[in-house]
């Protein structure tokens, strides 16, 4: 009996200490990629406008980050003689 106990004992501890840690990976995953996001000067929403792309995922929402405005470029006008 006292080792059907002991036994017990060992697999309960077991299965708590393992039980939040997925949890607790996941919370820290979604932290981390909604950081990311704000780095790379993104909001989470939950659609991107056309002048934006998406990143990555926030928790269920893309990260949108504004492209880039690259100018035209200007030609100088030639002048002959």
């Amino acid at each position: 009996m006292k080792i059907l106990c002991i036994f017990m004992i060992f697999v309960f501890t077991f299965t708590v200490s393992c039980g939040p840690a997925d949890q607790h990976k996941e919370t820290k995953e979604a932290i981390y990629r909604k950081r990311e996001c704000y780095l790379v000067r993104g909001m989470c929403k939950k659609v991107c406008n056309n002048w934006e792309y998406v990143f990555n995922y926030c928790e269920s929402t893309p990260c949108c980050v504004v492209r880039e405005y690259i100018k035209p470029p200007q030609f100088n006008k030639i002048t002959t003689n």
